[in-house]
């Protein structure tokens, strides 16, 4: 197959006119002027990397902490037609034995993946955080920073769990990072630390944020905060969720301009409600409001989102990212913190083609999920 006339994003992350030819599974060559038997005309289109979704509790109804493979392949199916190639089923704050269910569910469809977007590893978003910021987390289920509890866990599914949350100012927080960063990334994430222990979280080990802003302490003058920590160190990659709603507008021109574009990952964080109509759902044991774009619980806090990462992405350039920085952010940057960039992530000779066809008014044209052409009902 030779996908003809589009402009792509190349490997380097430049717009390039330029066709690709697929063979099997993955991207055969890049060039001007490709022929083949089978060619499928795009003028007018641009095909970009399919995109990385590391942190997304669920959509369409379904979540990763039902435990089920059923829910994970109606994610699956569900993401592919939003252009999201890749994902990390995110668990919330809940039970061990929970906990546990859904791991046993994510390693089924990681051995046996269902139709649609791959599966790319678990994102643990607690149990580890502060109960004093745990958001729409129940606090019930919030535990103290265990390593050899942690180790256990990543042991036992045979390692998939690619990111796991803490709040490194909880007691055993930083014994938690220096043994878990060997082996898994550590997040900061729901937390209280101030500047001088995120810094000092950093120094031990933790190199990722999850979704920067949201759940711990902001950017002031005098006390730059947890945000500033992550402003303040280039070894860290931050999560962002660019719906426009959990941070304003300026506030992400202001942080993308700041960690430039190796450092943003844009992230859906969506729960269940995402890919539904408005009205009552639920995340992680609590009941949610879903409306006009917002996920709240009944005491008005903020319950993930109903987002999805292409549309963070033209969000992104409407509020002015360059088109560069907001495809790497949802792209490579996402596929290197799980490991996956050698096989992922960006249009390059010998890697899957998982590709993303948009029109003009970043609609999607089609998918193309490891060399298959997906045709996307409107």
């Amino acid at each position: 197959m030779i996908l003809k006339n589009a402009k792509i994003v190349n490997e380097n992350f430049d717009l390039a006119a330029s066709d690709i030819a697929v063979s099997g599974q993955r991207i055969a060559r890049i060039a001007p002027g490709l022929r083949g038997d089978e060619s499928i005309d795009l003028a007018g289109c641009l095909i970009v990397p399919g995109f990385v979704d590391i942190h997304i509790h669920g959509c369409v109804g379904a979540d990763t902490c039902d435990g089920t493979r059923e829910s994970l392949a109606k994610m699956a199916g569900h993401l592919l037609t939003e252009g999201v190639t890749s994902f990390c089923p995110t668990t919330m704050t809940v039970s061990l034995p929970e906990l546990r269910k859904a791991l046993s569910a994510v390693r089924d469809c990681m051995e046996h993946p269902p139709e649609g977007a791959s599966v790319r590893g678990v994102n643990m978003e607690g149990p580890y955080i502060s109960p004093e910021r745990r958001g729409a987390q129940k606090e019930e289920y919030v535990r103290t920073p265990d390593w050899k509890e942690f180790k256990t866990l990543f042991d036992d599914f045979g390692g998939i769990i690619k990111l796991v949350d803490l709040a490194p100012e909880r007691e055993g927080g930083l014994e938690f990072i220096d043994h878990v960063s060997r082996f898994c990334r550590v997040s900061l994430a729901h937390t209280e630390a101030d500047y001088g222990q995120v810094k000092e979280a950093f120094a031990r080990g933790m190199t990722h944020v999850t979704h920067l802003f949201n759940a711990m302490n902001g950017l002031h003058h005098r006390r730059p905060g947890a945000v500033g920590a992550v402003f303040d160190d280039r070894k860290v990659k931050a999560e962002i969720i660019c719906d426009g709603f959990h941070i304003h507008p300026a506030v992400l021109r202001t942080a993308f301009r700041i960690l430039g574009e190796d450092r943003t990952v844009v992230v859906s964080d969506s729960m269940r409600a995402a890919g539904m109509p408005d009205g009552v759902s639920e995340l992680g044991g609590q009941k949610v409001f879903a409306k006009s774009g917002e996920a709240r619980l009944e005491n008005g806090t903020i319950a993930g989102s109903t987002t999805n990462i292409r549309q963070e992405v033209k969000n992104l350039i409407q509020f002015g990212i360059p088109l560069r920085q907001a495809v790497k952010s949802a792209t490579i940057n996402p596929a290197k913190e799980i490991g996956a960039e050698k096989e992922i992530g960006s249009i390059q000779t010998g890697k899957l083609a998982d590709l993303v066809v948009l029109d003009p008014d970043w609609k999607i044209v089609s998918v193309v999920k490891s060399g298959k052409w997906c045709p996307v009902k409107p």
